[in-house]
């Protein structure tokens, strides 16, 4: 599991701790000591020795103990203190009172602690805690610094292994301090009135592009964990405010047809048609424009290589319903398009709105779905709950969520999203030459790699002998990536990697709609001290990725696709 993995070889981190810390930590002694009594002389010197540590941030060999002693010493020194060790007694009360006026932090002074170097504080139901020491002791290694800085809770609801009494024994031994009532319940206040007010609570684990409208992305690392992406972990891609819909009032309006249009509820998606399933990859346009940006400017949310992410789909397909609504293959005579139009909207009331070939969504093949599920549960708020256009193979601009109307038609969707933007141009083209009627809107996505763990910067030491590479690759269209070459000296040698695919994957020709996770285990070069590792992809037409950013740069830094290079030092031990 993510958080919880077994980690080896690591001790723990020194002089780390912030000095409130160190005053907890002390308390914790004065308690063990008082519930001692007369120590031999070994134990006065190894109290000494854990003072010293202490005031340098790191936690005593003993630390379990103190905190039993604690627990343990503090009610013997009561029940026994009254008649032998009054002293004792005095000093037990003194611990106590000491934890019971535990200093209160805003979220501002926790929110810095986000480090090893400035001490990693999280918060747990109001409680402030200082945990640099134990991160090096971390079952799931350096992970949990995902939370630092903030809640654990979102995380200890995904990794229900966490709740556990001896787990929260641990905790309790790193408080430090309480988080401030009013910080506790601004974000709250904060929320009323503004547009964005009903937005759902995301992970913190998010790495966030934009606030309003929310946009973010996972830690890279998280999508080589799993084949299928936790909804929560799936990156944010929003436009607009996340709308409200009541599911028992929701209605998805069919314009058209001979019948006059039609008009679905929920429960009518889900009982008048077959529910259809499929495990599909969905991409952002934006995906890695952050290294386009290294290149030239552009203009663009920053995406690094996590917009992307594959989950297992559910609903009606609208093929079942276009022709329920008296679309059939004669449609095609006449039309060319269908249009969609979702429930978000701006201040003006202008929706999000998009289109694809009429081709795509009546084809058998085309696997689009009216979807109300996403990995076995209702769509989450952020994904379009209670429906969306899931088009597979498909740029995800065109996968409007929140979806409310329906339309075949001769002529493409007006909307800004389809005519002004998601387009690709030549790299002479700038803003002021720009002509977003010259260009097609993007529909299908160019094959796609990226390397997902190690990251860009870390270190590596020598002693591990080899390294393990990982990461994901991805191909639009419906065309299955067949191969990944991967080099740790900047393109010059290659390796080809291990392709992982989901359990039972054989998709049909055309219909490879989800990624290939790999990886690669390789041997470090004895003489290197930098390793430049590079991945490209290549799918079952023979497309592959080009190998730099330079001659795919576009002014709106969209279908980012060159080798990925990823350098990594390696460190002598």
């Amino acid at each position: 599991m993510l958080l919880l993995r077994r980690c080896r070889g690591l001790t723990p981190c020194g002089g780390l701790a912030p000095q409130r810390g160190q005053e907890w930590r002390r308390a914790l002694r004065l308690a063990s000591s008082s519930s001692s009594s007369s120590s031999s002389s070994s134990s006065s010197s190894s109290s000494s020795r854990d003072e010293q540590r202490s005031q340098h941030g790191g936690h005593t060999p003993g630390w379990k103990q103190a905190f039993a002693g604690l627990l343990a010493g503090t009610g013997a020194v009561l029940a026994y203190g009254l008649h032998h060790h009054q002293a004792q007694h005095t000093d037990a009360v003194s611990v106590h009172a000491h934890l019971s006026r535990l200093p209160v932090f805003s979220q501002e002074e926790v929110t810095k602690h986000r480090t090893l170097q400035d001490g990693v504080w999280v918060t747990y139901k109001g409680g402030v805690y200082d945990i640099t020491d134990f991160v090096a002791m971390h079952p799931g290694g350096d992970k949990i610094l995902l939370a630092a800085g903030g809640a654990l809770e979102p995380f200890w609801a995904l990794y229900a292994v966490h709740d556990q009494d001896h787990v929260l024994d641990i905790l309790s031994e790193y408080k430090v301090g309480e988080l401030s009532a009013e910080d506790q319940k601004k974000q709250e206040s904060l929320r009323s009135g503004d547009p964005y007010s009903s937005d759902p609570q995301r992970h913190p684990a998010l790495r966030v592009n934009s606030q309003k409208p929310f946009n973010a992305e996972p830690p890279p690392e998280i999508l080589s964990d799993s084949y299928i992406t936790p909804s929560a972990f799936f990156f944010k891609r929003n436009h607009l405010p996340v709308p409200r819909v009541d599911p028992a009032s929701y209605e998805l309006l069919v314009e058209g047809g001979p019948g006059g249009g039609l008009r679905l509820s929920l429960e009518d998606l889900k009982s008048r048609f077959p529910r259809h399933a499929i495990t599909a990859t969905l991409q952002c346009a934006g995906n890695r424009r952050s290294e386009m940006n290294q290149v030239k400017h552009v203009k663009g949310l920053n995406w690094g290589i996590a917009a992307i992410g594959t989950a297992t789909w559910a609903g009606a397909r609208l093929r079942d319903v276009l022709q329920a609504a008296g679309y059939g293959p004669d449609a095609a005579r006449w039309a060319r398009h269908v249009q969609f139009e979702g429930l978000d909207k701006d201040a003006a009331g202008t929706t999000y709105g998009a289109s694809i070939p009429l081709n795509k969504a009546l084809s058998e093949d085309g696997d689009v779905l009216l979807a109300y599920e996403m990995n076995g549960e209702p769509l989450p708020a952020d994904h379009g709950f209670p429906v969306r256009v899931l088009v597979p193979g498909t740029v995800g601009a065109r996968n409007v969520k929140w979806l409310a109307k329906i339309t075949v038609s001769a002529e493409e969707s007006a909307s800004h999203w389809q005519q002004n933007d998601y387009k690709g141009f030549s790299p002479a083209t700038d803003w002021d030459s720009v002509d977003f009627k010259s260009a097609p809107a993007i529909q299908e996505l160019p094959v796609q790699s990226a390397v997902t763990t190690p990251a860009n910067g870390a270190v590596v030491s020598r002693a591990e002998e080899q390294l393990t590479v990982k990461g994901y690759a991805w191909s639009g269209g419906g065309r299955e990536v067949v191969r990944v070459d991967v080099s740790l000296d900047g393109g010059h040698t290659w390796q080809v990697a291990r392709l992982k695919a989901g359990e039972e994957f054989s998709p049909p020709p055309g219909r490879a709609w989800a990624w290939k996770l790999w990886e690669v285990t390789a041997a470090l070069p004895p003489e290197s001290r930098q390793l430049e590792i590079v991945c490209k992809a290549v799918d079952d037409s023979y497309n592959v990725q080009p190998d730099s950013v330079a001659p795919v740069w576009n002014l709106r830094g969209v279908l980012s696709n060159a080798w990925h290079r990823v350098r990594v030092q390696i460190q002598d031990d």
